[in-house]
């Protein structure tokens, strides 16, 4: 059997363990800090695998260029159009129409005075995504979806002017990598809204991923994913194993927003759904390998510790499909599966939507 090393730390950058969260277990001392060491095995993939084996999940790196926008007040002139003041202005048109109480189709009057919110605004450059940019600036991503009102599918549009937080550092480019690190925070939901690629200004649509002609090729990393539509939230055991963690507050104000189930090491991964992958790699170090997918209509499964990841972003896997092979890597003392489900981004319990087990 043909073995490859695929993937070490994807970036020099390390994401840290979010504060409040129960990912790994036991927790009676620290877990050691360590890179996953993640492989991926051709011959195991039962034909899931793209004619390369699968890559780490990467975004285009970004350079911090943020230009500062005073605080001014616009009158509209004829012939103006939102995305034309935003240009004037250099401030991002969302925030625009959002702080003048603004909706489709952003129908504007010559005369009408628009507020402009001041700052720092980022341009989207074509490849780059969410996360990319946030780290760039050493700001949570977080922050950065709320300040500008982002809502689904939360896929960037190059050219498209992202309003960055007041208390992000002022001097970005003269970060050190321990500074930008200690400044950057990473966790599964900003891998979900901050993920994709950004698309051309000039697509139209939702930015849904064309139909491939056989469901088990992945898209070009460079394009954004989107699932099917209609998924009724039911789902199959990822693992069989003893529960180690539940869903759930743990005391002290721990929580875990999943379950850990303990598995033996090289233990088959399965897809717990129908869906597309909307991430696999080893960005969040609390994780080591893991792995998202997105089933659509706003739900998505994560795997986390895993020492093989089998797919790709991209790839569309169908329920049952080997995605990886369970281990240890992450925070972790024995190997495991952590697995959780998400609703509109937010953790629900597992157990209330897997078959009952006796």
């Amino acid at each position: 059997m043909r073995k490859i090393l695929a993937l070490i730390l994807v970036f020099a950058i390390s994401a840290c363990i979010p504060p409040g969260r129960d990912y790994s277990w036991p927790q009676n001392e620290p877990a050691p800090v360590r890179a996953p060491m993640l492989e991926t095995d051709e011959a195991a993939l039962g034909g899931l695998v793209p004619q390369s084996a699968p890559a780490p999940w990467q975004a285009r790196s970004v350079v911090p260029a943020a230009e500062t926008v005073a605080d001014v007040s616009y009158v509209v002139q004829p012939g103006d159009t939102l995305r034309g003041i935003a240009n004037k202005t250099g401030a991002g048109s969302h925030v625009i129409a959002r702080d003048n109480g603004l909706v489709e189709p952003y129908i504007i009057q010559p005369g009408q005075r628009l507020t402009i919110t001041g700052g720092r605004y980022h341009s989207v450059s074509s490849g780059e995504t969410g996360i990319a940019i946030a780290r760039a600036y050493g700001a949570p991503w977080r922050d950065v979806v709320a300040l500008n009102g982002l809502e689904e599918p939360f896929v960037l549009r190059v050219g498209q002017k992202l309003l960055l937080p007041a208390t992000i550092p002022d001097d970005p480019i003269n970060m050190s990598l321990e500074q930008r690190a200690a400044a950057f925070r990473l966790d599964i939901d900003d891998i979900v809204t901050g993920g994709q690629p950004a698309l051309a200004a000039s697509a139209t649509g939702s930015a849904a991923t064309p139909e491939p002609s056989d469901w088990r090729k992945a898209v070009m990393p460079d394009r954004p994913v989107s699932p099917a539509s209609g998924f009724a939230g039911r789902f199959n055991w990822p693992v069989d194993g003893k529960l180690l963690s539940g869903f759930g507050s743990k005391g002290g104000g721990v929580v875990n927003d999943g379950l850990n189930i303990a598995v033996a090491e090289g233990t088959p991964i399965r897809a717990a759904a129908d869906g597309v992958v909307a991430y696999s790699g080893d960005e969040i170090d609390v994780f080591g390998g893991l792995i998202l997918i997105n089933h659509g209509e706003g739900w998505v499964t994560a795997y986390g510790h895993a020492n093989r990841l089998n797919v790709t972003r991209g790839q569309k896997v169908k329920a049952g499909d080997m995605i990886g092979l369970a281990g240890d890597s992450g925070y972790v003392q024995e190997p495991q599966l952590h697995f959780e489900i998400r609703k509109n981004r937010k953790p629900v319990d597992p157990r209330s939507y897997l078959p009952k087990r006796t």
